[in-house]
């Protein structure tokens, strides 16, 4: 059945339920993708410049071949024995710390958020937990009371275990060194302990990326990590955005920012699209969680699973594309702070690797967020054929976090229309 754009939305709005969320003011209808390309149903292309998913781009052959050679060949669950899931196992704890050694597969990112806080219970005997205020890690019943602007008007009363610190701003809120940070998570590990809840673990994405990606220097959670190891908890990285060399430094952002995690998550790129999630802890943490709870996952870690995410780490790896998103990304913020200098609407540019954008402001001496200004930018992009988004506590951030084959000619033309769409833009 082929749908017109107005029966897609009227249709997604019968069969799906209300408040199924599209991107911009005209949705648009992707029908194929290829690399960094993507193509609508009227047979336009677009340059993908925010989908990290695909993180070695659409439809990778490679991964597209390790997919569908091992679902012709068998796909079952983890009660069975096979090859996939321990070569994947091998892989990956060989780019970590040694003390990241065992691997449990999941199907989302969610879910490993999920496990993660579970584990940081099994080992403490606690479920005091901490997230800063302006964050997203998953919409499980547990993990959604994470993301405090998302949490749910309905739950289950798990609101009582967790606690927020302010986001770091590297803009509005200087913190050169992480001692604000950590002394403000200290503060709330506090809390935990006097309610009675005792402190398992704090929850962070080492790059902040939901938050707006501050720009903090390598190194910058050292002071944290001890606060935390200090009190007997948990230090919790989840890596679903950040991981897989997105900052061009490291393969891993906690690397950049000087941690080495007790728990870290992952999910989003790791198949490339195939839904695949992950933990990754000690094997005494693993041992604790399994003891402590009966967990199996149907699809967490099935052959397919297995083959694909092992597919897209080697072509990371084989492909040297840690280093691309070095490269790119540096010329990235050249062309970023370019147009910086030409428009006072940019308030600031920041990032590392292929995790770059500018936040818009009304007024560079106020830093007024210039937020429906941005909004209107992301939507005239998106006529211009470039796909992006936004995101920070103020929505004022522009969000390029593209495919980490995304070249430098694709970032001239990125950056192109971005000139373009500035000069025509209206600031109100």
């Amino acid at each position: 059945m082929t749908r017109t754009k107005s029966e897609l939305i009227a249709d997604r709005r019968r069969l799906l339920g209300p408040n199924v969320s599209t991107f911009y003011d005209d949705p648009v209808h992707f029908v194929k993708g290829e690399g960094v390309w993507l193509w609508d149903a009227e047979g336009r292309r677009y340059l993908d410049c925010y989908n990290n998913v695909p993180v070695v781009g659409h439809c990778n052959p490679r991964v597209v071949d390790a997919i569908s050679t091992q679902a012709a060949t068998l796909n079952t669950h983890t009660r069975y024995l096979h090859d996939g899931i321990l070569d994947y196992a091998e892989a990956l704890t060989a780019t970590l710390d040694e003390s990241l050694d065992t691997l449990l597969m999941t199907c989302t990112g969610s879910e490993a958020n999920d496990v993660a806080l579970r584990m940081a219970e099994a080992v403490t005997g606690k479920r005091g937990v901490i997230a800063t205020d302006a964050t997203y890690h998953g919409n499980t019943a547990l993990v959604s009371q994470l993301s405090k602007s998302n949490v749910p008007t309905v739950g289950f009363g798990l609101e009582q275990y967790f606690k927020f610190v302010d986001a770091p701003d590297s803009y509005r809120n200087p913190d050169p060194d992480g001692t604000k940070f950590a002394a403000a998570v200290a503060e709330q590990i506090a809390a935990h302990e006097a309610d009675g809840t005792g402190f398992a673990a704090l929850v962070i994405c080492p790059y902040f990326l939901n938050e707006g990606f501050p720009n903090n220097p390598d190194g910058w959670l050292a002071p944290v990590a001890r606060v935390v190891r200090e009190a007997g908890g948990f230090l919790i990285c989840d890596e679903v955005q950040s991981g897989f060399g997105r900052t061009g430094t490291h393969l891993w952002a906690h690397e950049k920012m000087g941690v080495v995690p007790d728990i870290m998550s992952i999910g989003k790129p790791m198949g490339n699209g195939h839904p695949v999630g992950g933990v990754v802890t000690s094997a005494d943490t693993m041992a604790a969680f399994r003891s402590g709870y009966r967990y199996f996952n149907t699809f967490g870690g099935n052959p397919v699973s297995a083959a694909a995410a092992l597919a897209v780490l080697r072509e990371i790896q084989d492909r040297d594309l840690v280093e691309n998103a070095r490269v790119v990304g540096e010329h990235a913020q050249e062309r970023l702070r370019d147009l910086m200098e030409r428009y006072e609407v940019i308030g600031d540019v920041r990032g590392s690797g292929l995790i770059f954008g500018a936040e818009m402001v009304t007024d560079r001496e106020t830093k007024d967020p210039a937020s429906a200004f941005t909004d209107r930018v992301i939507n005239a992009m998106r006529q211009e054929g470039f796909i992006l988004s936004k995101l920070g506590r103020h929505k004022n951030a522009l969000k390029i976090r593209p495919p980490m084959v995304f070249s430098l000619e694709n970032a001239d033309m990125l950056f192109d229309g971005l000139d373009k769409v500035l000069r025509d833009t209206p600031l109100s």
